[in-house]
């Protein structure tokens, strides 16, 4: 092989470790958070990436209605929102709240 045919090939080999350890996984993660905002409902107990917790109290098209406290609801993204807390997580103390 010529010197040539080796740094291509040394090139694409780059590419493809590049690939399956930054892009490739990236892609995944995305695509299980567009499923978990695909599948929220009314009464989910949630995380903001702002750190706030709130029940889900309405859907909309992009957003969503959240209850923090008594009488108080707030608007955010739905792409915001960065888990859905179970009620498993909630009743083994994983998760601290004051409701």
């Amino acid at each position: 092989m010529n010197s040539q045919t080796v740094s291509i090939l040394y090139i694409v080999a780059l590419f493809a470790i590049l690939y399956f350890l930054m892009i490739r996984p990236q892609q995944q993660r995305q695509k299980r958070h567009q499923e978990m905002i695909k599948s929220l409902r009314p009464d989910d107990r949630v995380t903001t990436v702002g750190g706030i917790f709130g029940t889900i109290v309405k859907l909309k098209e992009d957003s969503i209605i959240l209850r923090i406290a008594d009488n108080v609801r707030i608007e955010v993204l739905k792409n915001s929102i960065s888990q859905v807390i179970s009620k498993e997580e909630e009743e083994e103390g994983k998760v601290h709240t004051k409701e």
